[in-house]
């Protein structure tokens, strides 16, 4: 049974051994995540390259995202490495204190701007929920607080502010440099973090396709105020990722499985992707097995129908990077074979703008009540297999393109499977046969099987997809007409 559900994983100093990515690829990963808060444009493009590479070598295609870093409000350093905080101890957060300057009454800030954005009764999460603190007074460049709950405070742990509001923009000039670099090595997606409004997404597509880049934009759900306008953001994205860490510190953690599921559900509505991630398989960072708790969480996520679920430091810094992927690939399959997975009422009573999305509805539709094999879609764009894997369905989808970025982008999208193929000179009823051929070399379908073809009159045409062909392998066409 072919996943469904994508994996896509991060790269990281675990990861560097090529020997480890053939391992990775060879245990599903779909997508590689390139987290641009880390390392320099040199590790990246090395990595990307190798992936790519190793890629190739196993017939398969794998996508590479890049995540932009975003304005983190981080506070700086200490001259001791750390502190320890008491609950009630007073404790000052200092725009004038130097960045590693920290002591046990004061430490600075990276973002000095705080102060404007904070008043007396907010409270502010550190180290992803590790420290609260109650804001007593803000005066002078200085928010005093007192210690809610206590703990070890280290270097260059994340501020955020319960309930949102904080003012910093989506991109910093660090991300705008870093987007030139996402256009340079061709990614595929771009993750903008910290999205506020749809403008965020619009500033940042329009910086990738002046700096020559094709990817698709992946917005990162990780701030109360998207919550707000979401269905812009959703509208304005290509993908949206569900970052559950900074976005449980900032509207609490038991609001969160809600907004998870509503979130996939309301992407999943629009034709837009949605992925699940942060801390999904955390525990193997340092252990070979997942949890119970871990092993539910990535069903329910699949259950609820992501596109795909994420793995950040299991994979990046972890100690078993390879049993993770195939851990989460098992958990996958097995929620895959659930009757729900499998069923779909998605736009029953919707009127379809566009010909080619009408034709995506109808084989979905068709395929899922003729008992149909396989789903073989000719795309320019990946649009209308996009379309497609919107409906829950057991049906595998192939699109067949003869464009690298389509089959890379196709990566991320959930019952989607990218086939390199060209049909450019072949009549229309050659070009069936030659799609027939290809799933019957892949053991995709064997004699007898159904099989739903979409295609446009004119090949090469993006947008242009107007034909539902059925076809039995081993026969004719059922009918005869298109």
């Amino acid at each position: 049974m072919l996943r469904r559900t994508k994996i896509l994983a991060t790269l990281g100093p675990a990861t560097d051994d090529p020997k480890v990515i053939d391992e990775l690829i060879g245990a599903g990963v779909d997508v590689v995540r390139l987290n641009l808060s880390h390392g320099t444009h040199e590790d990246h493009q090395r990595r990307a390259e190798i992936v790519r590479d190793r890629a190739r070598a196993s017939g398969r295609q794998v996508g590479v995202l890049l995540d932009l870093q975003g304005p983190k409000i981080r506070i700086g350093k200490f001259k001791e490495g750390s502190i320890n905080l008491s609950e009630g101890d007073s404790f000052i957060l200092d725009t004038d204190c130097g960045l590693d300057d920290g002591d046990q009454e004061r430490v600075g800030l990276t973002y000095g701007n705080l102060i404007n954005d904070v008043n007396r009764g907010d409270t502010l999460i550190l180290a992803d929920g590790a420290i609260v603190l109650w804001i007593d007074e803000v005066s002078g460049g200085r928010i005093h607080c007192k210690v809610v709950v206590g703990g070890v405070l280290s270097n260059n742990k994340g501020i955020n502010k319960q309930g949102g509001g904080l003012s910093a923009p989506a991109l910093t000039d660090k991300d705008r440099a870093d987007i030139k670099f996402a256009a340079s090595i061709e990614a595929d997606y771009l993750a903008v973090s910290f999205v506020q409004t749809a403008d965020d997404v619009n500033e940042a597509r329009q910086l990738l396709r002046e700096a020559g880049g094709r990817g698709g934009i992946v917005s990162k759900v990780e701030r109360a105020e998207a919550l707000e306008c979401i269905e812009d953001i959703i509208s304005a994205s290509e993908a949206i990722m569900i970052a559950r860490g900074d976005l449980g510190v900032e509207i609490g953690d038991a609001e969160l499985p809600a907004v998870q599921k509503r979130l996939i559900k309301q992407a999943r509505s629009m034709n837009r992707v949605a992925v699940t991630a942060t801390q999904m398989m955390e525990s193997m960072i340092e252990n070979p097995i997942p949890t119970r708790a871990e092993v539910f969480d990535v069903a329910n996520a699949v259950l609820d129908g992501t596109d795909a679920v994420m793995l950040s430091a299991e994979t990046a810094a972890g100690k078993y990077p390879v049993k993770t992927v195939e851990a989460m690939d098992r958990i996958c399959r097995e929620a895959e074979k659930q009757r729900k997975v499998r069923k779909s009422h998605h736009r029953l009573n919707s009127v379809f703008g566009l010909t080619d999305e009408a034709i995506a509805m109808a084989a979905m539709y068709t395929a899922n009540h003729l008992g149909v094999a396989a789903i073989a879609a000719l795309t320019e764009s990946g649009s209308t297999p996009k379309w497609m894997s919107r409906i829950s369905s057991g049906i595998p989808i192939y699109a067949l393109t003869p464009h690298v970025s389509t089959r890379r982008k196709v990566t991320l999208f959930r019952g989607v499977y990218p086939i390199s193929f060209d049909v450019t000179g072949y009549d229309s009823q050659k070009a069936n046969g030659e799609i027939i051929d290809e799933l019957l070399r892949r053991s995709a379908v064997r004699d007898g099987d159904l099989v739903v073809i979409t295609k446009g009159d004119l090949n090469g045409v993006e947008g242009g997809t107007n034909v539902m062909k059925i076809l039995k392998v081993g026969e004719h066409t059922l009918p005869s007409n298109d």
